[in-house]
């Protein structure tokens, strides 16, 4: 039940107003003066103050000011009459939520009174979110203790206030959409929308729609239109992961909304504005793109104003066991096992391994570990069983056959293994420098369309239709 305390100097507004809000439900006090009004406040926590702005002893204003000054959790609606309306904006620009003119009826009282607090709940509800965010991405729950790793936490301590473009810079896998996620939960907007796009996924059609939206009728299968991400992170912030993918047309377009925040629909005239901050990555040389032409120089140094690098997890070894246990906790909780941890064998082969696919690499296989393990204990045995991970010498960790059926079933597992992998980059490469368009992509690596289809289906790959 919401509490309300009413604070006027005239009995018959205290008590009338009393009456009407307890019988829209609500829990209210009454104060007669300033003195009174503030002693209630401080000792009692209220939801809503309805405040009278000429008051014996305080004013409004100044009772006001103590309730921003002391941080005291409530909306202030101020009572005022037509004489000192303009002493009531003036309350509003100091924190007021509302004010209401004298006499006011029952309707007006209720109304104000159920619209502040609800904008109330609301408020509550954000600073919710905002903190769960804030302790969601905090620099606790991002683990490492690596020297590289407490720098960039300095740098984003650094950025994050600010509205400036941030440059993520690391190989696939170390985590930069958390460290984004970590600059807008330590910014000034974290209460407003983090949207995150991947720049690899469409084609430069679907892309430019996805990004700057599209009126309908703009092309064929418009059938409505639909606002873009620029136009949905208005106010919040914008990570563009792989940024380096864009295509050329695109990049002259985002570097106009870089410039100015100006962008327009597919289809329309209208020039739109957007104060979205952006937050982009890469796991690609920019410098080198630029010098190749596939990437625009001016764009270039429009997202090079904060660049942080993101350092492999084979640079940060030490910081190995501590993610491996991370990881085996939060599954372990997730799965209801009970693991203990790692063997010294164990940890050490992960600690040597090179993890190509860095954290990600690393979190993916600990959570297969989880699933299949029966045991309190994962060893070293165990890790080369449902790992391949490789030794020093570069030779996949894979027992030696005793017999013709053993040695067949290893190299059947080892073409799986291995070759698959290498299968499965070749396609999704040339499906990538073709823009989705299959015929293009297999024409492009020397294959018939129909063994190329045949294999991306094998690997599981699917193509933006669209495109081809």
């Amino acid at each position: 039940m919401n509490k309300i305390l009413i604070v006027d100097d005239e009995l018959n507004i205290c008590n009338g107003c009393k009456l009407i809000l307890i019988e829209e439900g609500y829990d209210v006090d009454t104060a007669m003066n300033g003195s009174e009004a503030l002693e209630k406040l401080f000792e009692q926590n209220y939801d809503l103050v309805l405040l009278d702005i000429r008051l014996p002893d305080i004013s409004g204003i100044d009772i006001l000011k103590q309730i921003n000054e002391k941080r005291l959790d409530c909306f202030v609606i101020i009572m005022t009459g037509h004489g000192t309306v303009e002493n009531a904006v003036d309350a509003m620009k100091n924190g007021a939520f509302d004010y209401i003119t004298k006499p006011f009826d029952d309707k007006e009282i209720i109304k104000a009174t159920a619209k502040a607090l609800e904008n109330r709940t609301l408020a509550r509800e954000n600073e919710m979110l905002k903190k769960q965010l804030y302790d969601r991405f905090s620099f606790d729950n991002i683990v490492g203790e690596n020297h590289q790793i407490k720098e960039i936490f300095d740098k984003i301590q650094r950025v994050a206030a600010l509205d400036s473009t941030v440059l993520l810079d690391g190989e696939s896998g170390t985590g930069k959409e958390l460290f984004a996620n970590a600059i807008h939960a330590h910014s000034k907007r974290a209460g407003n929308r983090f949207l995150a796009m991947d720049c690899n996924t469409f084609s430069p059609a679907l892309m430019e729609s996805e990004l700057f939206g599209h009126v309908k009728g703009a092309f064929t299968g418009a059938d409505k239109t639909r606002p873009g991400i620029f136009e949905i992170a208005s106010e919040g912030t914008l990570f563009l992961d792989e940024i380096a993918n864009l295509d050329m047309n695109i990049q002259s377009k985002l570097l106009r909304v870089l410039e100015n925040g100006e962008f327009k629909a597919i289809g329309s005239g209208k020039v739109q504005k957007t104060r979205a901050r952006i937050i982009v990555a890469t796991n690609m040389d920019l410098k080198k793109r630029v010098a190749e032409k596939k990437f625009r120089q001016d764009l270039f140094y429009r997202l090079n104003v904060f660049p942080i690098y993101i350092p492999p997890l084979r640079a940060r070894k030490d910081d190995i066991p501590k993610l491996a246990y991370h990881f085996l906790k939060r599954f372990s909780r997730e799965t209801g096992k009970q693991i203990s941890g790692f063997s010294d064998d164990a940890l050490e082969m992960m600690v040597n391994f090179e993890w190509p696919g860095n954290v990600r690499q690393l979190k993916n296989v600990v959570e297969r570990l989880v699933i299949m393990s029966d045991t309190r204990q994962l060893s070293r045995g165990f890790l080369s069983d449902h790992l391949e991970i490789k030794r020093k010498g570069g030779v996949p960790d894979i027992q030696t056959p005793k017999t013709l059926d053993e040695l067949k079933a290893a190299k059947k597992k080892f073409l799986k293994v291995y070759f698959g992998k290498i299968e499965a980059a070749f396609l999704s490469q040339a499906i990538s420098r073709a823009d989705g368009n299959i015929t293009l992509a297999a024409k492009n690596a020397g294959m018939q369309r129909s063994n190329f289809s045949a294999m991306m289906k094998k690997h599981g790959i699917v193509a933006d239709k669209s495109s081809d």
